[in-house]
């Protein structure tokens, strides 16, 4: 059984896919914020234990190459048929028998091959969980292991997980976070059994002083920090204005998936976006006129006949009927191309332009504020997600216009 557990603890395609698994569930659970150099194998990480939440917040932080296996309580385990089903599936635990005769060297033959691979093995030192602020007292195994063989020691502070899932208590939902100190070099840590009792202490106080230095952090995705730091830079009001003017060029996704991707990062972004996007929109329009009329066309991707003939009879009577627009899915670049064919002058093209898409544009971004005020403490630890499903709601509505115009 160990060696088993060992080997697929250890692997590529289990690390990845346990890690995926758990960062979806922290994601629904609260989020957890990583802070401090991420680990990297082979190692020994130890951290202080007050759930079950542990491991699984551990997972989710620790980067899939680190190949992690976690050192779990054979009695606790594994031998109860349900608990070993559940642990053997969803963690890559290493089973060891804690209060027995040669449980060090049950240990040791239990961690190697996850070390001899270049894995973490995760080590929780007071060997049963919490119930206090108090953190217990390190037993000496860890220490001893890192110095037999020669790998690095890895503090890591767990905050929150018992409030999420307190020892006896039922799951709930609450932000987490992990933290990972600098590694630290184990030779001759445990040359005397006093010397690994030492050292086990100034272990835990390190851990004890990493979990208290400060409050634990909300919960923010990078995703969310990179967007949100591209919003409050000059490239945020250019970028959409770049996007709409793209928009009613060539682009096939339109203006308002940049609202919807972009912009609602902070409620304070999405209008004075939405006025930029509005505004590239509108020169978009006048750029594609004034190039048609001189025999530069466009690419009008993603579109269908029937959207070329709607749109030129809505600007049959007079440029007003670019308004249609606002309410039919078809692309503004449809109506750019069709009112480059009339003689109707530019800037009256322009004109009525400004008005649909601004106002279209601007509605949109009215909606959008709040929404992103609703949303915005999930948003921040969701982003990427959020962005993903805003692709495949652009695509799942492409894809009806497109049935809908064929």
């Amino acid at each position: 059984m160990t060696d088993c557990t060992a080997r697929i603890g250890s692997s590529k395609v289990g690390s990845w896919g346990r890690h995926l698994l758990w960062r979806g569930v922290w994601d629904i659970l609260g989020g957890v914020t990583i802070t401090g150099p991420r680990p990297v194998g082979p190692a020994i990480l130890v951290a202080n234990h007050s759930s079950h939440a542990d491991t699984p917040a551990l997972l989710a932080a620790m980067p899939p190459s680190s190949r992690p296996a976690v050192v779990a309580a054979a009695d606790y385990w594994f031998d109860k048929p349900f608990n070993r089903a559940v642990v053997s599936s969803i963690v890559p635990a290493l089973p060891v028998r804690r209060h027995e005769h040669g449980a060090y060297e049950g240990l040791r033959a239990a961690v190697a091959p996850v070390l001899e691979r270049g894995g973490v093995v995760v080590i929780f030192p007071e060997g049963t969980r919490s119930t206090s602020d108090k953190i217990g007292g390190f037993a000496p195994g860890a220490v001893r292991l890192a110095d037999e063989f020669d790998v690095p020691l890895i503090p890591c502070a767990i905050l929150g997980t018992r409030d999420v899932l307190p020892k006896s208590g039922s799951l709930r939902k609450g932000p987490t976070e992990v933290r990972f100190g600098h590694a630290f070099n184990s030779d001759g840590l445990a040359a005397d059994r006093l010397g690994a009792l030492m050292a086990s202490k100034l272990l835990r106080e390190e851990v004890e002083h990493m979990r208290d230095r400060a409050p634990m952090a909300a919960p923010v995705s990078r995703t969310w920090q990179a967007v949100d730091n591209l919003n409050g830079s000059p490239f945020g009001p250019i970028g959409a204005f770049a996007w709409g003017l793209g928009d009613a060029l060539i682009l096939p996704a339109p203006a308002e998936v940049e609202l919807a991707a972009f912009a609602g990062t902070r409620p304070k972004w999405v209008v004075p976006q939405a006025l930029a996007v509005a505004a590239g929109s509108t020169a978009g329009v006048a750029v594609h006129v004034a190039l048609a009329r001189r025999g530069i066309k466009f690419p009008l991707l993603l579109t269908t006949r029937r959207m070329r003939a709607a749109a030129a009879g809505h600007l049959a009577v007079n440029e007003w009927g670019l308004r249609h627009q606002m309410f039919n899915g078809i692309p503004v670049k449809v109506y750019a191309d069709e009112a480059a064919k009339t003689k109707m002058p530019l800037r009256k093209i322009v004109g009525a332009a400004a008005v649909g898409r601004g106002t279209k544009i601007l509605a949109f971004g009215a909606v959008g504020t709040g929404v992103s005020w609703w949303s915005h403490p999930a948003a921040r630890r969701l982003w990427g997600p959020w962005m993903i499903a805003t692709g495949i709601g652009w695509a799942l509505n492409q894809r009806h216009r497109h049935n809908r115009w064929s």
